[in-house]
């Protein structure tokens, strides 16, 4: 070694300092994680709250099937009134009640085509139920088999009104 400072001979490598260490993370992964946790939180109070407030749907689907196995073997106008009685306490379930429960004939099956967003009940096959209920149409297991398809239709796709049914909790 020279005693010269400008000798290449007094070269070092140059200190490296230490890596970043995986932990404890930095503030922004914490606030990141804490907004990942929330928005998960969020999310699985609002599907257990849909989950409740459908429970009306999954329970008028079961009857509905269990409908659908009687058709032939039970009078049809019984049918059809267990089923129109179906449709309406499922609606009664889903929108406020002054706006569901003075509707029949027409003024119902338009209610149902237009909460489903369908014209199956007013111009469809399922424009016969209001006949059917009071015996006054034939050819009622047909009828009645396209009738329950769509009532399962409505049952499945009809939305309730946003305004005081979210689903949320509050």
């Amino acid at each position: 070694m020279s005693d010269d400072p400008a000798s290449l001979s007094n070269l070092r490598d140059l200190a490296l300092p230490n890596p970043v260490p995986w932990w404890p993370p930095a503030p922004g992964w914490w606030i990141l994680a804490a907004g990942v946790l929330l928005a998960g939180l969020l999310l699985a109070v609002h599907a257990i709250a849909r989950y409740r407030a459908d429970a009306y749907r999954r329970e008028a689907l079961r009857v509905l099937d269990a409908l659908e196995g009687d058709i032939g073997k039970a009078d049809a106008a019984l049918l059809a009134q267990r089923m129109a009685s179906l449709l309406k306490r499922a609606a009664l379930a889903a929108y406020p009640r002054s706006e569901v429960a003075g509707l029949d004939g027409a003024s119902w099956l338009a209610f149902l085509d237009r909460t489903a967003g369908t014209d199956r009940f007013t111009t469809g096959p399922a424009r016969r139920l209001p006949d059917l209920v009071y015996g006054a149409a034939e050819g009622g297991t047909d009828a009645l088999r396209e009738i329950a398809a769509t009532a399962r239709l409505w049952l499945r796709t009809h939305r309730a009104p946003a305004s005081g049914r979210s689903g949320w909790p509050c």
